[in-house]
């Protein structure tokens, strides 16, 4: 989550980014710097927990290799970012203190104040970037929309609710049970009365 929130006119790179307190969450888009605080929500970390398992489990033995949040990527000397999960698979990639270059699949978690932030301001810079596929959770109600890099934008390829089994179209054997990820308790007043199928009374 963020509260994208830009500071200063001038522009901020990796060399900044660097020498800044490692207590503080930052990320940098297009030079401008955006503060990473508050902390995630409980159901936030409970959602990135399961899907890190899930993914953990299947891609453990094989090249790529799954990274929940917080690690740095920098995917330019003017972009760099901490999505809540990433699957890298270019061993190269990974240096000692962060990753280089897109990974090949990004997964943020939406909340109230990073909407904008992870669906327009992100999304086209993971684009532009090269991350060949890209996956937004929405806890409540229960959604995740995953989109694929055709050319220099994203085509949506599905969207998956908590009765669903999610499949990746980059990694075809990679499929997951949305139940124990959406598996948390809603607040009271907080369900949605969903529009469902019905008869009509006449």
């Amino acid at each position: 989550m963020s509260t994208a929130i830009a500071y200063k006119d001038s522009t901020f790179t990796w060399s900044d980014y660097r020498s800044w307190p490692d207590d503080e969450r930052w990320e940098i888009v297009g030079g401008e710097a955006f503060d990473m605080s508050p902390a995630p929500l409980t159901r936030h970390q409970l959602i990135v927990g399961e899907l890190t398992g899930q993914m953990y489990a299947h891609f453990k033995g094989h090249r790529c290799r799954v990274w929940p949040a917080p690690v740095d990527v920098k995917l330019s000397e003017e972009d760099i970012v901490q999505p809540d999960l990433l699957v890298v698979c270019d061993p190269a990639q990974i240096q000692r203190t962060y990753i280089e270059g897109a990974p090949a699949l990004v997964i943020e978690v939406l909340s109230e104040a990073s909407l904008f932030h992870d669906r327009v301001r992100k999304m086209g810079l993971y684009a532009r970037s090269g991350v060949r596929e890209y996956w937004l959770v929405t806890p409540y109600p229960h959604l995740i929309e995953v989109y694929e890099l055709a050319g220099d934008a994203y085509t949506l390829r599905g969207g998956y609710t908590r009765d669903d089994t999610l499949a990746s179209p980059s990694f075809p054997a990679l499929h997951l049970d949305l139940a124990s990820v959406f598996d948390f308790p809603l607040a009271p007043g907080e369900a949605v009365k969903m529009v469902k199928e019905g008869r009509p009374p006449y």
